[in-house]
């Protein structure tokens, strides 16, 4: 009997381990609403997500007062989010600064993408929620994607590598070839137009560098014919 009470209380502080951590991980994910654009729908998800850890957990230990007060806490919260007016998103998209810090990004996006798809698997987002914030952070991590070719671009033509900006450019292009919302089709027609500059550039280089070969073989051949007139 005893050992049955042991392996039940084992069992009991591992899954609530697991909530712990679900938990935690939950509310690292919140605290990156300064980072990137969340929108209430996220918001609730998130928070619904830890309310209902939180309700596992008091099951779990039911005369636990402090997880009884956490989860009141937890709903108040979400209540009071509920009832908010916010419409909008937490913060204005910023553009990655850097490749490492678009790479962080993407990784959020991609946490937060999961994490979504996981609550609609069960059963605790509606599928219109889900289909649109889902949509809403693919359009992000598009986005983040671009913005950072941009800047890539940009760096390389100041440095004077023209040929890694076109690869660049072209990759975003195809990027974008099969997106249709309304920030790809505005990036693609910005990529097709930075492309199109970049290509006349080179265009008007090469032909201005066909030029001075052509001038320096006439000159060669004047040359020629003058020095050869000197021995008549």
């Amino acid at each position: 009997m005893l050992q049955y009470k042991v392996k039940v209380e084992t069992a009991k502080r591992q899954e609530s381990a697991r909530y712990v951590a679900l938990i935690d991980g939950t509310e690292e994910l919140i605290g990156h609403a300064h980072h990137i654009p969340f929108s209430k729908d996220l918001l609730l998800c998130l928070n619904n997500r830890i309310l209902d850890a939180l309700e596992s957990m008091r099951d779990l230990d039911p005369k636990n007062k402090q997880l009884v007060q956490r989860v009141e806490n937890m709903k108040q919260q979400i209540a009071q989010l509920n009832e908010s007016n916010q419409s909008g998103e937490s913060t204005t998209f910023k553009m990655p600064s850097s490749d490492k810090q678009a790479i962080l990004m993407l990784k959020l996006v991609k946490r937060l993408r999961d994490t979504v798809r996981n609550e609609h698997n069960k059963g605790r987002l509606d599928t219109q929620t889900y289909v649109t914030e889902n949509a809403r952070l693919e359009t992000m991590q598009i986005r983040i994607n671009i913005e950072n070719v941009i800047k890539r671009a940009n760096d390389s033509i100041a440095r004077g590598q023209p040929g890694t900006a076109l690869q660049l450019l072209r990759k975003g292009i195809d990027a974008l070839s099969t997106k249709n919302d309304a920030y790809s089709v505005q990036a693609k027609q910005k990529l097709e137009e930075m492309l199109g500059d970049l290509d006349k550039k080179r265009q008007d280089k090469n032909d201005a560098e066909m030029q001075q070969i052509a001038d320096k073989e006439r000159d060669s051949d004047m040359d020629a014919l003058f020095g050869e007139k000197k021995k008549w």
